[in-house]
């Protein structure tokens, strides 16, 4: 989902414009860019905590020559869900494996007319034990 694709949402749910809506979502990213500017972290009840982190220097290498590289300290920004996220998120993991476990359970068992019902019409005309006058 885009940016754009959530202002659209939220305005149709608030009756807000969209030139409204757009400006409220963005001001809200920007708060949360800022605060982890400042403060290095934001935590967001029921959603989740970022966090500013500093991720060590170290040897690499580079997957196309294999040479040995070195990288250098640098800060970055983890997520960590919350509680309610976390269950949302397992909850799909729970129907996924529930639609898969029931589409391999109709794969293995043959329909009841067998792997021709579908194809061939009993009712048609042919009759295989007759001379073809047409």
């Amino acid at each position: 989902m885009t940016k754009k694709e959530i202002v659209k949402t939220i305005s149709e749910e608030i009756g807000l414009t969209q030139l409204k809506t757009k400006e409220i979502v963005q001001k809200t990213f920007d708060a949360i860019v800022e605060t982890l500017v400042e403060d290095r972290r934001i935590e967001l009840r029921n959603f989740g905590v970022f966090e500013v982190k500093k991720r060590a220097a170290r040897k690499a290498r580079n997957p196309r020559t294999g040479e040995k590289v070195y990288v250098p300290e640098k800060f970055v920004v983890t997520f960590k869900p919350g509680k309610e996220m976390e269950e949302r998120v397992r909850e799909l993991e729970r129907r996924a494996a529930e639609a898969a476990r029931r589409q391999s359970q109709e794969e293995s068992s043959p329909s009841p007319a067998g792997p021709l019902s579908e194809t061939f019409d009993r009712s048609s005309s042919y009759d295989a034990g007759q001379p073809d006058t047409g």
